[in-house]
């Protein structure tokens, strides 16, 4: 089947993004769960990715306004917050009157659990404007993969209602209802498919209307946060966003494009925050917007790796939703077990309809479940609240044993991985697009497949399950965990590495051969410390080689590999996220100049993507072009993408902080181009402390605190 795609999964991650998404030149605003995709002018149609979806359905599909049937001109889209925006159009002189504009339209939209807009006209002269304003409204109820595959359901299946109250769509799906309530304050003349207004807007003055969507998912009515009677500035997403904003730490930089970086990776990562119902004060991170607003395992413990600097609540949110979901039971379909940690959570009725008993969770991933008890082990090690720790520790040990039994598939010490469905990924390492696995000649592999860094996450995890039982003062489970840990590393020294190429294999195949291709998954090896010593700098030159660095970052596989093609979404891109786990490594083991040049040449490209790194770009070398090419369909804002400059920042600072063993290492590595370079804030047990380094030094002040040592030298956790 070699070239040949499989059974297309349901769930997000299991190919490249659809080729015609429809999100360029487009705005989009998001909210928690709830995101909006319009044209610059604020108009909404059915094409492409364009609508508002709550809950990975599409409420609307169509938003269209025009005046005295004509739609007006588009001047600006301003987006204020990323929640809001305002549209800003001009209607022009009539026929034969010149080109002069008569009357500026501003369409002020809020998004949140709904949608809010306010609509303005403005009447720029000075004579009496009248006419009608019509708001032309439409929804399709399409789940996002039917979107995102251009699948949408046909509008005939659409029950449209008007009574007092406004306009009601609906539809029916199987067992599910999905519907939308639109009504306006004052009276507009209302059709099923419109919203009218015969306005007369005095010379030189405005008239002004507001439209509120609600949607109605699953019996339940979503109020949006927008309500009238608020002041803009005191709806819920923005006392979030507020808070979120001066609660983080002041980071400064002398370099304004880093400067510029970190101030939009900070506003990125509050906008794609979720919280759950069932726990309002509980944020996650959600993967990504578009297509991948909700939960995931693998990119979600990543990000709030990333971000713990900055903020541990995140991480606090994510690990304790993560742990009412672990599995329970065995489900071939939904490919839960006992202990795993899920993939990705659905709101859809595409996901729902697809899994056994409409559930709406996916556990087909093989590393979520190791990373899991790597972020607890990291959340303690930066002084975590005891008590949410223990709380925590048990979903720790289940996934530990299912580690040892249902992810070791054949028993041989090393977790493995091999679809049992077909909605399922066919491969569920973090390259989980169907041919992103491949040996070096191009050949996919068969499975159970064990990849490099699974074991090496399991590695990490097995550590700091050992620190965990430390700190609790636990010297037996801490001796077991620490045993196993160094067992599973020299098994995986000896079992992955190829002495006549000098890297390690990216997995092994059903029948324990080594898939031989050389791609970036040998840096998360160096991150977690699995390496032995001996290995460490050819996999730091082969990171650092023209196969695989292009000048901007590291290629996800080698150019001299068969199935190499730097616009191929694993296949030779450039993550930034896979790159901010390379550089981490490839400083813990102290190759510092080959981690600046990753570091740097990753700055470098975000300057060029308006100081917002994508969630991938393509793998030309640097020396080809001007600036890095952008992958076509790639998400933007993403959340480990947002992350990955303040990966950059901790691994410059060399910060690493052990609160259990009262340890700070700090041993500042910043390039003189970043300097001065300040950090005022990071949180550490309690403690706020404050970095800055200069050209002639660094200082650390805030620890206020004996019992930690301070360390100045990097220290590998090994």
């Amino acid at each position: 089947m070699t070239g040949l795609s499989p059974p297309r999964s349901p769930w997000s991650s299991d190919s490249e993004p659809a080729s015609d998404s429809g999100v360029a030149d487009t705005v989009t605003l998001l909210e928690g769960t709830t995101f909006c995709i319009s044209e610059q002018g604020g108009d909404i149609r059915a094409s492409g990715a364009q609508g508002l979806f709550a809950r990975d359905t599409r409420v609307l599909s169509r938003w269209t306004l025009t005046f005295n049937g004509d739609a007006p001109i588009v001047l600006d889209a301003q987006r204020t917050e990323p929640y809001r925006a305002t549209y800003l159009s001009r209607i022009p002189a009539a026929a034969g009157q010149g080109d002069s504009t008569t009357m500026l339209v501003v369409r002020d939209r809020h998004v949140g659990d709904g949608m809010r807009e306010q609509i303005t006209l403005r009447n720029l002269t000075s004579t009496e404007a009248s006419g009608v304003l019509r708001l032309g409204v439409d929804a399709d109820f399409a789940d996002l993969f039917e979107v995102k595959d251009g699948r949408t359901p046909t509008a005939s299946r659409i029950v449209r209602v008007v009574d007092d109250e406004g306009i009601g769509l609906s539809r029916t799906r199987g067992v599910h209802h999905p519907a939308v309530h639109i009504r306006a304050d004052g009276t507009p003349d209302l059709s099923p498919q419109a919203l009218s207004w015969n306005l007369v807007v005095p010379s030189r003055g405005e008239c002004t209307v507001v439209v509120h969507v609600a949607p109605v998912l699953d019996g339940v009515r979503l109020t949006s946060s927008h309500d009238v009677g608020h002041p803009l500035g005191c709806t819920k997403p923005a006392r979030r966003f507020h808070e979120w904003r001066h609660g983080i730490p002041e980071l400064t930089s002398g370099d304004a494009g880093l400067s510029a970086v970190l101030a939009r990776s900070v506003e990125d990562l509050g906008a794609l925050r979720i919280f759950d119902d069932q726990h309002p004060d509980r944020a996650v991170v959600a993967a990504g917007a578009p297509w991948f607003m909700a939960l995931f395992g693998r990119d979600s413990i990543l990000t709030s790796w990333m971000l713990l600097p900055l903020d541990s609540s995140m991480t606090v949110g994510t690990l304790q939703t993560l742990a009412d979901h672990q599995g329970t039971l065995t489900d071939a379909v939904t490919e839960e077990q006992p202990g795993r940690i899920l993939h990705e959570i659905r709101f859809g009725l595409t996901a729902v309809d697809l899994t056994l008993g409409g559930g709406r969770v996916y556990y087909g991933t093989a590393d979520a479940t190791s990373l899991f008890v790597m972020l607890l082990g990291e959340l303690s090690r930066w002084g975590g609240d005891p008590a949410i720790i223990g709380d925590l520790l048990p979903h720790a040990d289940r996934a530990l044993d299912w580690i040892e039994n249902a992810g070791d598939r054949d028993g041989d010490g090393f977790v493995e991985y091999q679809c049992g469905t077909d909605h399922g990924l066919v491969n569920q390492g973090w390259k989980d697009s169907w041919d992103g696995i491949s040996f070096a000649d191009g050949r996919l592999p068969t499975g159970p497949i064990a990849l490099a860094e699974v074991q090496a996450y399991t590695y990490a995890a097995l550590l700091a399950r050992a620190g965990l039982a430390q700190a609790a003062g636990d010297d037996d489970a801490h001796h077991m965990w620490s045993v196993k840990a160094a067992d599973l590393k020299r098994r995986f020294n000896e079992a992955f590495w190829i002495p006549d190429r000098g890297w390690f294999a990216v997995g092994l195949d059903g029948d324990k051969q080594q898939i031989d291709s050389l791609t970036s998954n040998i840096g998360h090896c160096l991150w977690t410390g699995i390496v032995d010593n001996d290995k460490a700098a050819a996999v730091a030159d082969h990171l650092l080689s023209p196969d695989l660095f292009t000048g901007w970052g590291i290629r996800t596989l080698a150019s001299s590999m068969a199935r190499f093609n730097p616009m191929g979404y694993h296949n030779g891109s450039v993550w930034p996220h896979d790159n901010a786990l390379c550089a981490a490594g490839l400083m813990r083991y102290g190759f510092v100049d080959h981690a600046q040049r990753v570091i740097t040449g990753l700055l470098a490209a975000a300057d060029d993507f308006g100081h917002r790194l994508p969630e991938l770009f393509s793998g030309f070398d640097r020396a080809d072009f001007a600036s890095p090419v952008p992958y076509p369909t790639a998400c933007s804002p993403q959340a480990w993408a947002a992350a990955a400059p303040l990966s950059f920042l901790r691994t410059l600072l060399r910060f690493d902080p052990d609160s259990p063993r009262g340890q700070i290492a700090c041993a500042p590595s910043v390039p003189e181009q970043y300097l001065p370079l300040g950090v005022h804030g990071i949180r550490v047990d309690g403690h706020r402390l404050t970095i800055d380094v200069t050209a002639d030094g660094w200082v650390m002040e805030g620890l206020g605190d004996a019992r930690f040592k301070l360390t100045t030298s990097q220290e590998r956790r090994c």
